[in-house]
């Protein structure tokens, strides 16, 4: 009862934290601006408050599925003849759709407000990183939606395990793997030294 709406509502804490993150990295830049108003939003109330707010949006959806219409064991005789397939049936349909286009919304939002930003210097923000993450995961979801609904049996399952692997991959690929590979590859690039030499660098 709980598979499709645990999803849910993972991939919105997931999308959501990656929404609060592009959010501040535009904020972060605008506050740098002596006497912006954009300061006051700086700090961790801001980003806490969207993550805390688009997730409690998708649980909320999960109850009022749970309560209405909850998944339940479904059994399928029609699509491999002479075998009985026992399968899960999502059971509103209303909310599953509401789930999978929630989800598309936010990640959306998430790559268009990274994609404007994207050309700021790259000691500001990791906003490129972002848009590639967001880039891949909608176009993942994008593709798999449709070969999702022509598929039957555990073809279908086969289908959401590979969406859900490959867009976890890139964005966690997308992310964290540049942060990794300055860190283990190339310590020089963290130090002191050279954060405020790359900063007067591209203030000129």
């Amino acid at each position: 009862m709980l598979r499709q709406i645990s999803i849910g509502v993972t991939f919105t804490v997931a999308v959501s934290s990656i929404l609060a993150k592009s959010l501040m990295v535009s904020i972060a830049f605008k506050a740098t601006r002596p006497g912006s108003s954009w300061r006051r939003w700086m700090g961790v109330t801001l980003p806490n408050s969207v993550v805390l707010i688009c997730s409690f949006i998708q649980f909320l959806n999960g109850l009022v599925w749970l309560s209405v219409s909850p998944p339940f064991q479904d059994v399928d005789m029609d699509t491999y003849p002479g075998k009985i397939i026992i399968q899960c049936n999502g059971g509103s349909v209303v909310a599953y759709y509401f789930m999978l286009g929630y989800l598309g919304f936010l990640a959306a939002v998430s790559f268009v407000l990274a994609f404007m930003v994207r050309t700021l210097p790259d000691i500001y923000n990791e906003a490129k990183y972002i848009t590639f993450s967001m880039l891949l995961f909608c176009s993942v979801w994008i593709c798999a939606i449709p070969a999702y609904l022509s598929s039957k049996g555990k073809n279908m399952v086969m289908v959401e395990i590979f969406s859900i692997l490959a867009s976890e991959i890139g964005i966690l690929g997308c992310i964290f793997f540049p942060k990794c590979y300055n860190i283990v590859m190339r310590p020089e690039m963290n130090s002191r030294r050279q954060f405020l030499e790359s900063r007067i660098h591209n203030i000129r």
